[in-house]
């Protein structure tokens, strides 16, 4: 236990230096863009979203490649490595000067994101034994959705009051605990000496592969659209104070939390049923969050529920990768934070785009909705495309609640 708590703190890390940007996008955009903001603050809350975005990208290079990478060395001694990395690249986004580099250093600090929570999960899974594989995916996220309970309401509320490093900072000093802590728990565990780079990239073979990745790219994207503007939505749109800010990231948090360990429990019981229901009821609530965010006492009950929603669908989407994956474990639980991250990015970036067009706060909740019923489709799209397989073919099912 002591050594899935330790890996639960690097995950509380990643939480927070992902998702306190979002809240502090106001702040970050008036010290880095100064003459921007001071023409037109929305082009540059638009303009501070790229750093979101450039994050997430860290994420999609990062995640295939080192877990391909490291497949075949020893997962305790990786996972201290990719700490350390942690620590490095977050601690740059503490002294960088300008929004070119500090926009490097969150790219630098998405890189070790992805193959930390999918070596992580896997170390997971295998002490948590058979037939529990979501629950084990959901333990490790377990620090990220707690992250986004306490650690990024807080770090937002540090940031608006001693300035926007000063959250960083915070982070930065989370990472180094985790790798003290990883160092001293996580015991000896096997990697898979016969995989290679080459071997681990064969998972790209598989077409069910792709489909999942899709369905998290795209279906993702409509979350991360709207969370990645929840400051100025709150602010803005529904016109509440800034103190509020870190109260909606609280229920956010929680949403988030609930929804992680409903993930695990459901995954296990239906994984199909989990995925295509839950992107379909995501584009719901993005639609009512659309129509119905101008009211703070609206908008927060319904960023609870998206936020359920969304850890709902994270675990069972890195679930569906590991069973699609055959011999391709690492690849394959890294590979999720890949196509959440595209999510992310492509959110945030169609999100801010609108906002810097001018169609308001609420327009990111449109462009949400259209992603997560455009993922839904991929999603059905998936199983008809393995249902016909397995009828044509005859072959026996391999997967578990296909």
């Amino acid at each position: 236990m002591r050594a899935l708590l330790s890996l639960a703190i690097g995950s509380f890390g990643i939480g927070m230096t992902e998702f306190v940007a979002m809240g502090l996008l106001p702040n970050i955009a008036q010290d880095l863009l100064p003459e921007l903001w001071a023409q037109n603050p929305d082009e540059a809350i638009g303009r501070a979203g790229i750093l979101v975005s450039l994050y997430a990208l860290g994420v999609v290079v990062g995640a295939p490649t080192i877990a391909a990478l490291v497949a075949r060395f020893p997962r305790h001694r990786v996972m201290i490595g990719l700490a350390i990395a942690l620590t490095l690249g977050n601690g740059l986004a503490v002294v960088l000067p300008t929004f070119e580099t500090v926009g490097l250093a969150r790219f630098i600090a998405g890189l070790p994101h992805g193959a930390y929570f999918g070596i992580g999960a896997l170390v997971a899974a295998d002490v948590l034994g058979p037939g529990k594989r979501a629950k084990g995916v959901a333990f490790i996220l377990t620090g990220l959705t707690i992250a986004n309970v306490v650690g990024v309401p807080a770090g937002t509320f540090l940031g608006q009051q001693l300035g926007w490093r000063s959250a960083f900072l915070v982070v930065t000093s989370v990472f180094a605990l985790a790798t003290v802590c990883i160092t001293l728990f996580v015991p000896e565990h096997a990697g898979d000496p016969g995989r290679t780079f080459r071997a681990e990239l064969g998972v790209f073979r598989r077409p069910q592969v792709w489909f999942a990745l899709a369905t998290g790219a795209i279906g993702f994207g409509g979350f991360f659209a709207v969370y990645s503007y929840i400051a100025p939505v709150v602010t803005e749109r529904a016109g509440a104070p800034q103190w509020m800010v870190p109260i909606t990231l609280v229920v956010f948090g929680l949403g988030m939390t609930i929804g992680n360990l409903l993930g695990g429990y459901f995954g296990d019981r239906n994984l199909r049923l989990t995925l295509l229901i839950g992107l379909g009821a995501m584009a719901v609530v993005l639609v009512l969050l659309a129509v119905l965010s101008f009211s703070i006492w609206l908008l927060v009950p319904l960023s609870f529920v998206m936020a359920l929603l969304s850890s709902i669908l994270s675990p069972a989407i890195q679930t569906r990768l590991m069973e699609v994956a055959g011999d391709n474990q690492s690849i394959a639980a890294a590979l999720n934070h890949s196509a959440l991250n595209i999510g992310n990015s492509l959110g945030a970036f169609l999100g801010g785009l609108v906002i810097a067009w001018g169609w308001g706060y609420g327009a990111p909740s449109w462009i949400g909705a259209g992603l997560a019923v455009i993922g839904l489709g991929i999603g059905l799209a998936s199983y008809a495309v393995q249902r016909r397989f397995h009828t044509e073919t005859g072959s026996v099912r391999v997967f578990d609640q296909a």
